[in-house]
Formats: C-alpha cells, structure tokens, sequence
C-alpha cells in the first residue's frame, strides 16, 4: 500500500473519531460549556493584572518621591481580588470537568460492555481478546483524561491568547508586530511536526493492544508454558512485542516533544527583541516604563499559551489515536436484529428439525451442507466425526451464534429465526468440554443460570450431579469462594459443578461437549453418570469424543466434511461396518 492511501486512511479515521467524539460527548456538552465559561472568565480576570501592576509602577514614578501609597495600595487590593476570583472560577471549571470525565468514562465503558452484548460469535473467532481489554481500559483512559485536560488547557490558553493581543495592541502595536510575526512561523512549524507525530501515536495504541493480548494469553496459559518449558521463548516473543512499544512509543514521544522547544525558540527571539527595542522606547519617552513592564509580562503570557498550546499537541494526537480505536470498535457490525414481532414458544416440548442446512464462515468455502434431520422430543442425539467435520458448527448454528447460509432449523415446528436469540438460548443449557467458573461462591455459581433458585434446589441438583460431597468438603460449603482461574478445584470438580449448574436452571433441551479426559476413573464415571441424569427427558445434543461414551445414544449422526454420511444407532452403525465402525473400531484400538 502506497503512501498516498495511507495518508487517505488516516484523514478518514480522524475525521470518524471526531464525529464519534462529539456525538459520544453530546450529553455533557451543557457542563462543558459552563467549564469553559468559567476558564474563560479567569483568563479574563487574570489579564488585567499585568496592567493594573504596569499603572502602579507608573504612579510610583510620577508621584516620586511623595509616592502616592493610597492609590497604589487601592490597586494592590484590585489585584489581590482579581487573583482570588480568577483561582475560584479556575477551581470550579476544574471540578466541573472531573466530573464530567469521571462520568463519560463511566457511560463509555457501559457502551462498550453493551456492544460486546450484542457483538456476533464471529467477532470473536477473528479478535483477541486483549486488545479488546485494551480498549475499553487503556484507550478510554486515555480518552477521557485527556479530554478533560485538554478543554481546560485549550479554552484557557485561546482566551489569554486573545486577551493578550489584544492588550498588547492598546499598548504598543510597533512592539505588537514583533511577537506577531513569530506566531505564525512556530504554528506552521509545529503543525509539520504534529503530522509527522501522529502515525506514531496510532501505531503505539495498537502495538498496546497486541501487548496486552500477550500478556492476557501468558497469564492463562502459564502452566502450559511452564509444562513445556517454553518460559524463554515466550519471554522472547514478549520481549519482541514490548521493544516495538518501547521504540515506537519513544518516537511518538521525541517528535511530539519537538514542539516545545521548536516553539520556544521563536518565541524567546522575539523577546529578545522586544526588549532591545521597548528599551529605546522608554528612553525616547514614547512610553512609560510601567507600561513596558505590563507589556513584557503579556508576551511571557503571550508565549505561554502558544507553547501550552503546542505542548498538547502530544496529548491530542495520543486521543485521536485512542478515539480511532474506541470507535472503531463500537462500530463494528452487530448482530442482525430479531423480528418484530418475534414468535414464541408457550411450553417446549423439544422436537428439533434441520431443513436442509449450509453454512460457511468463509464465501464459497462450506462448513456444513445439506444437514437435515429431525430429532424428536427426548432423544439423545450424538453427533461425531473427525475434527473439522462440523459438529461445532452445527450447535453454533442451533444456539443461533451463526445463521444458516441457507436452509432453516425449527424448534417444535418454529423457525428459530423467528425467535429471539435470548429465548432459542433459554431453551438450552450447555456443559462444554471447557469449563468455566467465575470468581465468587460456589451457590453463585451454581445459580448462575437461574437467579431465583432457592438454596433447597441447589442442594438438591448439586446431589443428583454427584458433587454435594466434594462441595460440602470445602472450608464453607455452598459459601467457599471459587478463585479467578478457578485453580483451587480440580478439573473433574469443576465439570461436576458446571453440570449441576445446568441442573438448577432446569431447560427444556441439553448441549453436551463431553469433556471426561484428564479425570481419574472415579471421576469419569461420576460425570458420566451426572450427564445421564441431566440429560433424563430432555432432548440433548452431544458432541461425542469419546464412543463408548454414546453408545446408548437414541440417535447417532456421523459427519464428514460438512455432511452427514451415516446415522442410527450404535448397533446399527456397527452392523453397516461403515465410518462410524472405523472410528470406534480404531479407538478401541488405541486403547
């Protein structure tokens, strides 16, 4: 890709992020407006001191040496109130501006958590999960802070700015010119460097993203990493990740830098000059020397805000760059909407039909093809094959994270696609091969799935799935706290758990991704056991790994290549000595 598109792409982003910017900031826009009033009222009280302090040095030399004190201490007083009031308005715009940041932070972070809500399983096949953390911790930090530093610094520098040039003209527009003519040059210099800067910014947030991604990955999977003795390599990989940081958030930051001191020197010329030529001013008696003391102390005001200016232009470029990523994410494409009206079930009685079924993740590539069956109201249905035959796809289809690319799937005669999402999903309780606990207690996490569940109903799933022992054993019962990584139970214990969460909530169908290896015996025998009562009744899907764990399955299909090329049940799969007889046969063999 060319420089001009990339430089295409970057005015575009930018303009994006702006337009998101301010339509995200639009509930705050009435505080910020007062914020910036009052800035702009303590600019304006703060910039007629210089002069009040120029008139009482002119007094003090007329009236010299019958120095008129009663004058000069009535202005005294002046600049002590105009002190005060400009600290309180400056307080206040501060404090309005904490709290809007603290709230808009607040209102981001909840829009990005609800656009995760309603974000299709696709995006999260092709993203990690650490940038996305990235996001919604770093680049809104840096959004937010940056936003409210930044309105105060900039409403406050253009006031006095103004206010400044102004004054300075009252008093001597040759001396004016001088300070006039060195804005414009640092502007047009500074501007260059800010773009130069800017790609800098954009490449170090997203370098912060696939950091975080490692990190995030690290932290899982540490004994993995350590079970193979990958430590060095993948101190290597992150190293790698962390140097590009390291180098290209140092450049961001030396050629944003550049701004100040490039700004800088202009601005000290210029007062250089200034001096050399108020001084022959004074001494020609074309001004007071109270008068060229003010102006003096205006253009050290005159450059500090052309240089507070220029200073920012870090922190500007560092939130376009996070507003880039931020709305980036927020924009991307959801889920289709349900249908309005949208169809319900009453009561579920469990019979489910693929009609003739396709799906491809990718265009012209299937994943599944021509899947139709129909499985009646309490059957067990396993569904295997080998890896990538699409069982996987089949239950994402069903629990309606993917929809068809042709074909439909009903529920009791319903087309699911008819429904809505989070009543196909209530219809299902899911156990999968990777289990997953979150950080609280075990009666939280076994009410999970359904809130008003009383503590005797837990008890009670928690005995029939074959955990009420090991759950009692812990230090305090049903109140133990599980950890983050839920590393202070076994794996057998956990899935145990999670079956007796499915247990509580108590829907009509079950989703079974068996997940019996890396257990004892004992154990094996204690989930499969569980899985036997769970599944009592209810019409259930099983993605089978291992045969024998099916083999009392009412239903069995075999998939291969998106299709399925055999089904029945175990004896009459073995009886056509086909697919399925091959599979089972070899890992019998295996063992």
């Amino acid at each position: 890709m060319g420089p001009n598109t990339n430089t295409a792409g970057s005015a575009k982003n930018k303009k994006f992020a702006w337009k998101e910017f301010k339509r995200s900031i639009k509930p705050y826009t009435f505080l910020i407006v007062i914020s910036i009033i009052l800035a702009v009222g303590s600019a304006l009280l703060a910039l007629f001191i210089p002069k009040i302090l120029g008139d009482m040095t002119n007094v003090a030399v007329v009236s010299y040496p019958n120095i008129d004190w009663g004058t000069i201490s009535g202005k005294a007083i002046l600049v002590i109130v105009l002190f005060v009031g400009a600290a309180i308005l400056s307080y206040a715009q501060a404090f309005i501006l904490a709290v809007v940041a603290a709230n808009y932070t607040r209102d981001l972070r909840n829009e990005v958590i609800e656009k995760i809500e309603r974000l299709p399983i696709s995006y999260f096949d092709k993203h990690k999960y650490g940038d996305t953390l990235s996001r919604m911790t770093n680049d809104i930090d840096v959004l937010t802070t940056s936003m409210s530093q930044e309105i105060a610094d900039v409403s406050l520098s253009l006031t006095t700015l103004i206010g400044v040039m102004v004054m300075m003209l009252l008093i001597s527009w040759q001396l004016s010119l001088i300070s006039f003519v060195v804005v414009p040059i640092s502007v047009v210099v500074v501007g260059r460097i800010t773009s130069f800067a800017q790609k800098y910014f954009r490449e170090q947030q997203a370098t912060l993203g696939v950091l975080n991604s490692k990190i995030e990955e690290d932290y899982a999977g540490h004994l993995i990493i350590k079970s193979n003795s990958y430590e060095a390599e993948a101190t290597r990989d992150f190293d790698k990740t962390n140097q590009k940081l390291a180098k290209v958030a140092t450049k961001a930051q030396v050629f944003s830098a550049l701004s100040f001191p490039v700004t800088h020197i202009f601005t000290n010329l210029g007062y250089v000059a200034i001096c050399i030529l108020g001084g022959m001013f004074v001494i020609e008696g074309k001004i007071p020397i109270g008068n060229i003391q003010a102006f003096i102390q205006y253009v050290s005001r005159f450059n500090r805000p052309i240089t507070e200016i220029a200073s920012t232009t870090a922190t500007i470029q560092a939130l376009l760059a996070a507003s880039e990523r931020i709305f980036e994410f927020l924009s991307e494409p959801e889920e289709e909407p349900d249908l309005e009206p949208a169809l319900t079930l009453p009561k579920v009685k469990g019979e489910v039909e693929f009609h003739d079924v396709c799906f491809e993740y990718l265009p012209g590539v299937p994943v599944t093809r021509d899947f139709s069956v129909l499985v009646k109201p309490g059957m067990k249905v396993a569904i295997v094959g080998p890896t990538g035959a699409g069982k996987t796809t089949v239950i994402n289809l069903l629990m309606r994270f993917y929809e068809p690319t042709s074909g439909y799937i009903t529920v009791d005669g319903v087309p699911i696609k008819e429904m809505k999402r989070s009543d196909v999903r209530a219809m299902f309780g899911m156990v999968l091969q990777d289990t997953w606990l979150f950080s609280g207690t075990v009666e939280e996490n076994l009410r999970y799935g359904r809130k008003d569940a009383t503590l005797d109903e837990i008890k009670k799933a928690a005995k029939a799935s074959n955990v009420e022992h090991i759950i009692e054993a812990l230090p305090n019962g049903y109140k133990s706290e599980i950890s983050e990584d839920s590393d202070n139970i076994s794996a057998g214990e956990k899935q145990l758990i999670t079956i007796a969460r499915a247990m509580v909530a108590n829907p009509p169908m079950m989703i079974l991704d068996e997940a019996t290896s890396n257990v004892d015996t004992r154990t094996e025998q204690l989930i499969q056991d569980s899985l036997e009562k769970l599944t009592n009744g209810r019409t259930s899907f099983v993605i089978a790994h291992r045969l024998s764990t099916i083999r009392n399955s009412d239903l069995i299909l075999v998939m291969r290549d998106g299709k399925i090329v055999e089904s029945g049940n175990h004896a009459e799969l073995l009886k056509l000595n086909g697919f399925y007889a091959e599979l089972y046969n070899s890992q019998f063999a295996e063992n």
